[in-house]
């Protein structure tokens, strides 16, 4: 590897560390909902909203990042987004509400927000045509490592605690909260020292920075060559302010509808349920919640091999035929899911009933000993006698009795969701939201489509433990394999390849297309 090639990779993975941090945040939750839930007295849609709230502020930072990052440069807001990782990491460790948690995760959210949309901008504008694809996945690559980082971490607090005021079950979530500080703070560090966008720098009117950081990132030869492709593209002046009715523009609409529906697919058909909450799936299943945890590390584990298969061949192989193959394992291992837990029966012993505090024989005798065919009108039936503070305080043991199902293929239908999801959607729609758009108006189109991708993912996190408690497990898992199919057959007859092209060369293909 050269020494601009060994550059050009140290920048993306600086600024990728923001993904890490996402993917750490968003699956670090899934441990900490079975504290908070019983803590805060948490209902189905105060729980989703709990969980949902990055989501929701993330969906707002999107569309505002990429027009900042346009006017005052990628890394400045890099910096800023740094910055907001930390306190919300610590502030959610220390809330004493739920009402202190949600905002301090909304921090979090206009955090990761913004790194979303900037992280793969900037690595696009760095890297050279040929290598793009692959160091643009590094930021999916991190947020699945994040992911698996996050599994462990919660893993080990709960495998740790030892009933001490340090680490008592009381404060074990908010371990599993305030630990994210520590990378946010070494990403604080790294935005001061990445270098500015040469592409930004150009459209600033900064040519001898730009020319600058081009010789820094690809040596004298290779700069020229980016600078002269760079600037033929250019299609506006410098401070000339690019509104967002331009992405209506008849040449620009394949592109934006392209990208729409990509952005669109990957949250509909439920990978945030999935990762937020892992735990809760698993323990559906009637493992257990300790179980639940281990099992949880596999989705991490798993992640990460997937993220970079997709990193090896989407330079080779193309965008398009990970994305139609990745979708087609999404509907295939929701399907299994489905199946899995439309096979379960229930059935809550009563000596087991005897065992939890608070509940006699009395109240829940006429719901033990009985098999229910359905989970909705077991968990019903159960809410019913105990209310719904006491069952949602024991919820877990009593489906870990009660659920008579096969646990390993619930499992191995998650982990198949989470393979094909890794090896397609989740790296391939960054890369192919960095590479549609011409260089005027990139940041732009990437705000709204994340902005879209961002509602549609707060609306699925949300609604998942209403759609668990009133539609079931198995109508829920069965929704989001028919919108993989739907999926698969939408980006067949409308997805472009834009593999091994540069930026230049994919404006003048596609823009104007449709």
């Amino acid at each position: 590897m050269t020494v601009p090639m060994r550059r050009t990779l140290a920048a993306a993975l600086s600024v990728s560390l923001g993904g890490f941090l996402f993917g750490f945040d968003a699956s670090v939750i899934s441990g900490v909902i079975r504290f908070i839930k019983p803590e805060f007295g948490l209902s189905d849609l105060e729980l989703g909203w709990v969980v949902s709230s990055p989501a929701f502020s993330a969906m707002f930072a999107m569309l505002v990042a990429g027009p900042l990052s346009d006017k005052v440069g990628r890394k400045r807001v890099l910096t800023v987004v740094a910055f907001l990782y930390a306190v919300s990491a610590l502030l959610s460790a220390l809330a004493p509400s739920t009402w202190v948690l949600v905002v301090a995760r909304m921090l979090g959210g206009v955090a990761f927000g913004a790194a979303l949309i900037l992280a793969p901008l900037y690595i696009a504008e760095i890297s050279p045509a040929k290598q793009r694809g692959r160091l643009v996945s590094v930021q999916q690559l991190n947020i699945v490592l994040g992911f698996s980082a996050a599994y462990f971490s919660n893993y080990f607090i709960l495998t740790a605690m030892d009933g001490s005021s340090w680490l008592s079950e009381e404060v074990a979530w908010r371990w599993m909260l305030g630990i994210e500080a520590i990378p946010a703070l070494v990403y604080c560090a790294l935005a001061f020292i990445i270098p500015n966008s040469p592409r930004w720098l150009l459209m600033k009117g900064q040519s001898e920075e730009a020319r600058r950081v081009l010789v820094w990132l690809h040596g004298e030869e290779g700069a020229r060559t980016e600078e002269a492709g760079i600037r033929a593209a250019m299609g506006h002046k410098e401070g000339e302010v690019v509104r967002l009715n331009v992405l209506l523009n008849r040449g620009l609409r394949y592109v934006l509808l392209v990208g729409l529906l990509v952005g669109v697919l990957q949250q509909i058909t439920g990978v945030n349920a999935i990762y937020f909450y892992a735990t809760t799936i698993f323990e559906q299943s009637g493992i257990g919640a300790d179980a639940s945890f281990a099992q949880a590390v596999w989705v991490g584990i798993i992640n990460v091999v997937f993220t970079i298969l997709a990193m090896l061949l989407i330079d080779r192989l193309g965008r398009k035929p990970l994305l139609i193959v990745g979708l087609l394992g999404v509907a295939i291992s929701m399907g299994i899911t489905s199946h899995g837990f439309n096979q379960a029966t229930y059935e809550w012993p009563m000596e087991h009933a005897e065992q939890l505090d608070g509940i006699t024989v009395a109240m829940v005798a006429d719901v033990t000993d009985r098999t229910y065919e359905n989970d909705i009108v077991f968990k019903n039936a159960v809410r019913a006698r105990l209310g719904e503070a006491m069952y949602r305080e024991h919820e877990a043991a009593i489906i870990e009795v009660s659920a008579r199902m096969n646990a390993s293929l619930i499992l191995i239908g998650i982990l198949g969701f989470v393979a094909s999801f890794a090896f397609s959607l989740g790296p391939v729609m960054w890369v192919m939201l960095s590479e549609l758009f011409p260089n005027r108006v990139r940041g732009l189109a990437i705000a709204l489509i994340g902005f879209v991708n961002s509602a549609v993912s707060w609306f699925v996190q949300l609604v998942f433990p209403w759609e668990l408690s009133h539609l079931g497990n198995a109508l829920t898992y069965l929704i989001y394999g028919v919108f993989a199919l739907l999926g698969v057959v939408l980006l067949s007859a409308f997805l472009p390849e834009t593999k091994g092209k540069s930026l230049e060369e994919i404006e003048q293909d596609y823009v104007g297309a449709g």
